[in-house]
């Protein structure tokens, strides 16, 4: 169960990394104009689009430093569920947006997020 959880916590924590210093760092017009998939930010001030980047990058650093420092260990099933709560509101915004194959996406990050916080909180939490 600990290497499924490290690879799943692993390959999110890339993944947020990525896409929230792409947010962080970018202009709102030029992530809209990434194409169908970041559309999404018409909906938003370019504010909220720089603070949802700056929210992904935390919980990314949340999911993987307290484990690997032995710091906190509790953050990381944390982040794991602020991942879940902030993608059920992605796959909202795309679902409000009739963008349903997307919003199936946010599910599957949802998911795996939720995998994580189950497993960290359930059958392999990190030793205290």
């Amino acid at each position: 169960m600990n290497p499924a959880l490290w690879t799943v916590t692993a390959l999110l924590a890339a993944a947020y990394l990525l896409g929230g210093a792409f947010k962080v760092l970018v202009p709102k017009a030029r992530i809209a104009a990434v194409g169908a998939s970041a559309r999404w930010v018409e909906d938003f001030g370019a504010g909220a689009v720089k603070a949802i980047g700056a929210v992904e990058v935390l919980a990314s650093a949340g999911l993987v430093l307290p484990g690997l420092l032995g710091v906190a260990p509790v953050l990381v099933p944390l982040a794991a569920l602020g991942l879940v709560l902030l993608m059920a509101g992605a796959a909202a915004v795309r679902v409000r947006r009739g963008e349903y194959p997307l919003a199936a996406v946010d599910v599957l990050y949802l998911l795996l997020a939720a995998f994580v916080a189950w497993g960290r909180l359930g059958p392999a939490p990190f030793a205290a």
